[in-house]
């Protein structure tokens, strides 16, 4: 599927996915913490902090602390993994599993509201 749009109404879909999740008073995520937590959902696990501070380019502590913000949400968790205790593993859980479908659903509400 292809999706063409001018900067401008890609700009304005963000702009009005933004104001739509302030509005209906979702938590605020950084747009690390977002892709943090996109990564986790979109991509197959296994998803380990070392494996995520890879992915995007940062140390392991701003993975932690991202992953400390989003598991007091509730969108994540994480516990040691049993086969290698080095590894801290990262699951998903159904509030996550929630809150990246019901997002996806205010994207394509707010895609379908851009003038032509």
């Amino acid at each position: 599927m292809s999706v063409n749009l001018r900067p401008s109404q890609a700009l304005r879909l963000w702009q009005n996915v933004a104001l739509a999740e302030a509005n209906a008073g979702q938590p605020d995520l950084s747009h690390r913490q977002a892709a943090i937590l996109l990564t986790i959902y979109l991509d197959p696990p296994p998803h380990t902090v070392r494996g995520l501070a890879a992915r995007l380019n940062v140390t392991k502590p701003v993975i932690t602390r991202a992953l400390d913000t989003m598991g007091a949400m509730g969108l994540v968790q994480r516990h040691r993994d049993e086969a290698d205790r080095r590894n801290v593993l990262v699951r998903r859980t159904i509030e996550g599993a929630l809150y990246v479908e019901r997002f996806g659903d205010v994207i394509i509400s707010q895609a379908r509201e851009l003038p032509t």
